[in-house]
């Protein structure tokens, strides 16, 4: 057999290995909010601190993911925290959430390290990831799901701004405040109440009268809450409302269905009492 014929044939075996063993050159990224992913998320999965709602599941269709895992946030009300896993399943897109109870929100390296999925769509469970199974080893299980694509599904997030001597300002993610024109304002999201990356400045990212959010279940470490001490340092009133009140993702769910369920020192003084409902209070502020 001449040199050329060696070089052909140890070409093609090499080939055939590499696609036997793709799976090992897949990506597992980490992302501690799903609304901040880049190109290197294409084609990978992704390990994201984000809650499994409908609109991370929407960002990361549109980031082309091969498979995704989220944070359950409790379930919560509708199961809302999980919305994300039917939606990437519609799209033959391998999706699972990890239990609050076993890992923080907003924290991937927790989610890796002790994390536990409590929920898997049907493409997931055709790769053998199961509940109970350890999130790392879900991770590994997910790089042989095959890489399918779609443009990001339409959806419909709200900003609304009450307008009252005190804005409410009304948003579906914490992403979506106005760093300039909510200054002052009474923020109301849909995002959960936990300390995205344990950065501080993370907790809202503009200087408002008041930041509201979901409590997630508030789940181990009590992490659904992280964001309130943080806010705190800052004078900045911070309340969650209890993810069996609200669904989470959506603020007008947050606004007018949210029973108060944690608030700091802040917004205890300015007459926050837990167990009560959200909207008198804020109606309250919002008139001051």
């Amino acid at each position: 057999m001449g040199l050329l014929a060696h070089i052909s044939k140890f070409g093609y075996y090499l080939a055939a290995l590499l696609e036997r063993t793709s799976i090992r050159m897949v990506d597992i990224i980490v992302a501690p909010t799903v609304t901040k992913l880049g190109p290197d998320a294409v084609g990978a999965v992704l390990v994201t601190g984000s809650h499994g709602g409908i609109y991370p599941g929407r960002l990361a269709i549109g980031a082309g993911v091969r498979a995704a895992i989220f944070h359950d946030a409790g379930l919560g009300r509708d199961q809302a925290g999980i919305g994300s896993l039917a939606l990437l399943d519609g799209f033959g897109i391998a999706a699972a959430a990890v239990a609050s109870d076993s890992a923080r929100i907003g924290d991937t390296a927790d989610m890796l390290a002790r994390g536990r999925v409590s929920r898997a769509n049907r493409a997931a469970m055709a790769l053998g990831v199961a509940p109970g199974m350890a999130c790392a080893d879900a991770a590994e299980r997910l790089k042989a799901a095959d890489h399918r694509t779609a443009e990001m599904p339409h959806g419909d997030e709200l900003r609304l701004v009450l307008r009252h001597p005190r804005p409410i300002v009304l948003i579906d993610s914490a992403a979506m405040v106005d760093p300039v024109a909510d200054i002052g304002a009474i923020v109301v999201t849909g995002s959960h109440g936990g300390l995205v990356g344990g950065a501080p400045a993370m907790a809202l990212r503009v200087d408002g009268f008041a930041g509201v959010f979901n409590d997630a279940g508030i789940g181990i470490d009590e992490a659904g809450v992280g964001r309130l001490p943080a806010l705190d340092a800052r004078g900045i009133a911070g309340l969650t409302v209890a993810a069996a009140s609200a669904r989470i993702g959506e603020a007008r769910s947050t606004f007018e269905d949210g029973i108060i369920s944690r608030v700091n020192a802040t917004a205890e003084a300015r007459g926050a009492r837990i167990g009560t409902p959200l909207r008198p209070l804020l109606e309250r502020w919002a008139s001051l």
